[in-house]
């Protein structure tokens, strides 16, 4: 506030007008007024005035933890799954398909599962079964009955079971295997649980208290969207994003009470139920949840995740009834190519804001560090591999700090290709289209070489990965 009198240089102070007088005093009165009630508990700071594009110029500093890996999972971390459906839908044109062939090669070593909801109905002969032979039921009464999902047994067999039947079945499984020469060092994974809500947790509970150590690993499935309300824009919010990670604490919990340290695999990844939706997850928008959902199940210690379905199965595919790549497939394409099974810790500062209370601020920029894969040759062992999703509707910048400082950068930036967007189905790599070059030969993956100590720039909405070279880290200098 500013209270301005005009007097003349001349006048005795006598002499000045009452009014004006008057307006002084009051502009003190009010003064004095602030003054306590600053000091009486209002000590919300005075509005500063912001430099024009301060936001834009923030750098976020990031630097990675390279002495030890906070994780280690298995070679064949990222696998897939074939749905039944290929059998009634041509499975001799699958095993005799050499693109088919070789856009699975590109993705090796992997596990194959084959499994889905179709296997529930599947009828299983064996006529040299010798546990038929005395008088039970064999390995293939309870391959077929405890396939998928035993919480839902109700909705699909009209009968339920609990988690003690299931864990006593499994055991009974393990004993009937034992004894059969090419099944004596099989392994066996289970229960193969839906969501973890509070039905299912009870299931597991159940199931891990009678046979936790009968499985060599325990497996649940996870669907991220419900398919009849999926927009495009849904995959870049970050509370679906988010929610893989309570479920995975969830199983946890349970799994570490009975047996500490058992392996965990999500075995049954989709992005959508009822099969996808179309235009949408097959498109590059469904990326976004794809490689945070490789990130967050490293980074939390899920040892597998098979991704539902490599081919052929609604639109949740890697590779289209064409037999031609989708999306997802070069997104895991390079995913193989460039991550190795060590997770590294990232620091990061100027990430967010500092949350408010009551309120929660969630990361727009995702940002997750593996030691480089070791079998690709043009790296050194030591190199770390950055892959990083920004979900923003404006570039982010990072500096590389600590071990990562003045490093050489090979870029590989992945985005849509052509008018459609987020919707598209091709993608490019640093500016270039990916395709096939025939059907025995997958392209080369050309990086972008950014030159030593040259700040990142991520463009908007888009994903891409960031290998450091000759970081020497000693996490990943061994096996």
């Amino acid at each position: 506030m500013r209270v301005l009198c005009v007097f003349p240089a001349a006048m005795p102070s006598s002499s000045r007008p009452p009014a004006c007088l008057a307006l002084v005093a009051l502009f003190l009165a009010q003064l004095l007024h602030l003054s306590f009630s600053s000091h009486a508990g209002d000590r919300r700071p005075l509005p500063v005035d912001r430099a024009p594009g301060l936001k834009e110029k923030t750098l976020i500093l990031l630097d990675v933890s390279t002495k030890n890996p906070v994780r280690t999972v298995s070679e064949n971390f990222l696998s897939l799954q074939l749905d039944p459906s290929v059998i009634q839908d041509g499975w001799l044109d699958f095993l005799s398909s050499k693109r088919l062939v070789t856009l699975a090669r590109g993705l090796s070593p992997a596990f194959l599962r084959f499994g889905g909801k179709r296997t529930d109905f599947l009828q299983f002969q064996n006529l040299r079964n010798p546990a038929k032979s005395r008088g039970g039921p064999g390995p293939d009464y309870y391959l077929k009955n405890y396939e998928d999902e035993p919480n839902n047994y109700r909705t699909i067999h009209g009968r339920a079971v609990n988690g003690s039947q299931l864990g006593k079945d499994y055991i009974q499984l393990k004993s009937l295997l034992q004894p059969i020469r090419i099944y004596s060092r099989a392994s066996l994974y289970g229960p193969n649980i839906g969501r973890p809500r509070k039905n299912v947790i009870a299931l597991l509970d159940g199931f891990m208290k009678v046979a936790g150590s009968t499985v060599d690993a325990v497996t649940w499935q996870h669907c991220s969207i419900d398919g009849r309300v999926v927009k495009v824009m849904d995959f870049l919010k970050t509370r679906l994003l988010d929610t893989l990670s309570d479920q995975i604490r969830k199983i946890q919990k349970v799994v570490n009470t009975y047996t500490p340290g058992k392996k965990i695999w999500l075995e049954g990844m989709v992005t959508t139920s009822a099969g996808g939706t179309n235009n949408l997850s097959d498109s590059y928008a469904a990326g976004f949840l794809w490689l945070n959902t490789l990130g967050m199940l490293a980074n939390q210690g899920i040892d597998v995740v098979i991704r539902h379905s490599f081919f052929d199965h609604g639109y949740n595919h890697l590779v289209d009834q064409n037999f031609n790549p989708l999306p997802d497939y070069w997104l895991s394409l390079l995913y193989k190519r460039l991550i190795g099974p060590k997770v590294l810790a990232v620091h990061v500062a100027g990430l967010q804001r500092k949350p408010r209370p009551g309120r929660v601020i969630r990361d727009k920029l995702r940002i997750y560090a593996h030691c480089t894969n070791p079998h690709n040759h043009n790296y050194v062992r030591g190199s770390i591999t950055l892959f990083i999703i920004n979900l923003h509707r404006s570039r982010k910048k990072i500096k590389l700090a600590g071990t990562l400082r003045d490093k050489l950068v090979h870029q590989y930036l992945l985005q849509p290709y052509g008018q459609e967007g987020l919707k598209s189905k091709s993608v490019q790599l640093n500016g270039q289209p990916l395709v096939m070059v025939d059907d025995g030969t997958l392209p080369e993956l050309k990086p972008r070489p950014l030159r030593a100590g040259r700040t990142l720039v991520i463009p908007p909405v888009t994903m891409g990965f960031y290998v450091v070279k000759n970081v020497n880290a000693l996490a990943c200098r061994y096996r």
